[in-house]
């Protein structure tokens, strides 16, 4: 079975569940669309996520998820709700998912877990997954350490479930190499910052499009917890401070509320403006379904031309 067809999606793409950015607008954009419009979760009350399911069902019938950031200590209540509002889909990072699939699969929803590497993904697989999002280290926000090139082939090769590509996707060059690796779709966060219905800041999506391949940088590693964002005088201090052996008090100092502060009040100087190395394709503001059919007819086109191409090497010509 297809990943379109496990979920009932017209194009196998995932909105990524970027948190405090994935809520009703741009999910139900992405769905109205065709793709899997996903709720981020993270940093929500049970009531409030409620609230944004609510809003979702509201403005379109067709599939939607709600992401699970397993770190959170109020999952069981999230669950409830999921449960309860009749949510069919979720996807979970940041942790294992395991203490909650005897509840979410007697109910019948279909669980997708991201994951930074193989043996993760085989610990995804035999926890009973349905699908798994192999996300490379060009991903915006947390990120592990593999890029999306060699991360993916080697993670189709390893399980049997549907592998969804993410990291690195903007455009249909990106969707036509995730199907070249083994990928059955792609999940895509960076490139939907730059839409009309992604309900940021005017300043947090210039940032974006004013970006180029070299405008990210990765911070927290010396603490365990990675994170890609766009360079600004924040980040440099806190790469500053970490270079220095900074302790993690000194450093959630600085980063306290900076996503916040970035996405809603469009402090994009001292905010976390968080982005994928792709950032440098996203130089236009447009509508998640132009976005999105576009993306996927220059897909096509990529595909049919490599479909015509032969690599089997000519034979020599005599002279």
């Amino acid at each position: 079975m297809t990943i379109t067809e496990l979920l009932g999606i017209q194009y196998p793409i995932f909105q990524g569940a970027m948190a405090q950015i994935a809520r009703e607008p741009l999910v139900s954009a992405v769905s109205n669309a065709g793709g899997l419009g996903i709720i981020g979760s993270g940093g929500m009350s049970a009531d409030v996520l409620r609230e944004e399911i609510r809003k979702v069902k509201a403005a379109t019938d067709k599939p939607f998820a709600v992401n699970l950031m397993l770190m959170m200590p109020n999952i069981p209540e999230l669950i409830g709700v999921i449960l309860e509002e009749g949510v069919k889909i979720v996807t979970t990072g940041a942790g294992t998912p395991a203490p909650y699939m005897p509840i979410l699969k007697e109910n019948g929803l279909t669980v997708i877990a991201v994951i930074p590497s193989v043996k993760i993904a085989k610990k995804m697989e035999a926890l009973g997954v349905d699908a798994v999002v192999a996300e490379g280290t060009e991903a915006g926000g947390h990120v592990g350490e593999t890029t999306t090139m060699a991360l993916v082939p080697q993670v189709v090769s390893a399980v049997s479930i549907p592998v969804v590509a993410a990291g690195g996707v903007a455009d249909g060059r990106g969707i036509a190499a995730a199907f070249a690796l083994g990928a059955q779709g792609v999940q895509v966060g960076t490139r939907f910052l730059t839409t009309f219905e992604c309900p940021t800041h005017e300043n947090f999506k210039q940032a974006v499009l004013d970006a180029d391949d070299t405008s990210t940088t990765v911070t927290g590693r010396s603490i365990g917890g990675p994170v890609r964002s766009i360079k600004n005088s924040m980040i440099a201090e806190f790469l500053k401070l970490e270079n220095e052996h900074a302790s993690r008090e000194e450093l959630e100092k600085i980063s306290l509320g900076s996503l916040r502060r970035a996405v809603f009040e469009g402090d994009t100087d001292r905010g976390s403006v968080m982005a994928g190395q792709i950032a440098g394709l996203c130089n236009e503001l447009t509508s998640v379904e132009e976005m999105i059919t576009g993306m996927f007819a220059d897909a096509q086109q990529h595909l049919d031309r490599l479909g015509a191409l032969s690599l089997t090497p000519r034979a020599a010509v005599q002279a």
